[in-house]
């Protein structure tokens, strides 16, 4: 048809479906708690409409005055009828569906304006928000006052004091970075504070695997010590086998991010550690298993009652951090006066602050050089090191029990190492 505008009619069809989902989930709500409340799906879906046609008629004669007479027609309406429901019967009634019927005709009015994609978006949060009430009341009732200073500090620290910091180098050897520094520091005190609600919403068990394989994925280092801390705090019977396949987890999940980094870059250098990350792979899985079903067990037998207390600190985390910044620039130092004593010697100097690094610097290495067996085995050397920096901080913020564990998987883990290395 000549003149059909194929654009608004999709936008006007979004629009009315952003009141529909909304209103679906209203619907629903109103039937089964509170059947004489406000509005139903017809009653969004006209709403959304109202917000979609007063947007419209605003951008074709130029004036913004006719969807902000519509909005203010609307939330008339919704207050009014608020008023009245509260007024027939008194009770303590909540304004969610009133303020949801203006967030729809907004929304139905973001669309025609030229925001479907965030529209949408945030249609689809509305509903979830609107479904989830049990949840979200329940996660609330579980929040004490400890847990809301905890969240806050971590903001504070990411979107106040982060963008304060200079993003680049201020020492004379390009090792320290503030900015990154920083950083380090949100992330250690976040994965405290991820570990801990997991452990507090899923349980013990599933929490703390949860969170050692997503925190692997950013950094294993830091999750050990995250994982060290808590062992301070969770005292059940299970916590130390626990923590022990949580740090392992982590472990094994680092493995797997060496592979695909050298993969990425250099393949005759992936073939050369396929075998050995493998193995070390697969025993860091059967160790973690082990102490998995044990820390289950153990977690079992116990009939106390599990306290957990919120491990959140971030004065731990800036210490942690000022280590990490003077091995940093032990590192440096090393490679700007000692550059003649090697390629492993640099490995294990690397590997005592991050593997990922290394790895990419000397599978690039490798690539040029064609050196394949030397680069193997100079990671190996930086996963080793690694490995026993990482002990060590389970010795130096963790309990002994965990200490132990994490030492003997340390142990089993370098002499098998040592093997598939050598015999790669």
């Amino acid at each position: 048809m000549a003149g059909f505008d194929v654009t608004l009619a999709q936008n006007f069809l979004i629009a009315l479906l952003i009141g529909a989902l909304v209103g679906i989930e209203r619907e629903k709500h109103k039937n089964n708690n509170h059947p004489g409340s406000f509005a139903g799906v017809r009653t969004y879906i006209l709403f959304a409409q109202l917000g979609a046609v007063s947007a419209w008629l605003s951008v074709f004669l130029q004036s913004p005055w006719l969807f902000i007479a519509a909005l203010a027609a609307v939330s008339v309406i919704v207050l009014s009828s608020y008023y009245l429901e509260n007024k027939n019967n008194p009770v303590a009634l909540g304004l969610t569906s009133e303020l949801s019927a203006i967030t729809v005709c907004l929304l139905g009015g973001a669309v025609i304006f030229g925001f479907a994609e965030i529209a949408v978006s945030l249609a689809i949060l509305t509903s979830a928000i609107l479904a989830f009430r049990e949840p979200l009341h329940g996660l609330v009732s579980k929040i004490g006052a400890d847990d809301l200073y905890a969240g806050l500090k971590l903001l504070i620290a990411s979107f106040i004091v982060l963008p304060l910091l200079p993003n680049e180098a201020v020492d004379p050897w390009q090792a320290l970075n503030p900015y990154k520094l920083w950083l380090l520091v949100i992330l250690i005190s976040g994965l405290s504070l991820v570990g801990y609600i997991a452990v507090r919403f899923f349980g013990s068990v599933k929490g703390t695997m949860i969170t050692a394989l997503t925190g692997g994925l950013v950094s294993s280092t830091a999750m050990t010590l995250s994982f060290a801390r808590s062992s301070k705090t969770e005292t059940d019977s299970g916590a130390a086998n626990r923590l022990a396949a949580g740090i392992l987890v982590s472990w094994l999940v680092m493995f797997g991010r060496v592979l695909l980094i050298v993969t990425a870059v250099s393949v005759p250098l992936m073939q050369q550690l396929l075998w050995p990350l493998l193995g070390l792979a697969l025993l860091t899985a059967g160790l973690a298993t082990a102490f998995f079903l044990a820390g289950h067990r153990l977690q079992a037998l116990s009939a106390a009652d599990v306290s957990v207390k919120n491990p959140f600190s971030l004065w731990s985390a800036i210490q942690f951090a000022l280590l990490f910044a003077l091995v940093l620039l032990l590192v440096k130092l090393a490679e700007h006066y000692a550059p003649g004593q090697g390629v492993y010697w640099l490995a294990a100097l690397a590997g005592l602050t991050d593997v990922d690094a290394i790895s990419l610097s000397l599978a690039d290495y490798a690539g040029r050089s064609q050196a394949v067996d030397l680069a193997a085995t100079a990671i190996g050397i930086a996963i080793l090191s690694n490995s026993l920096v990482k002990t060590a901080m389970v010795w130096v913020v963790g309990t002994q029990t965990l200490a132990l564990r994490i030492t003997a998987a340390m142990f089993a883990l370098g002499l098998v190492g040592l093997l598939l290395f050598r015999f790669s």
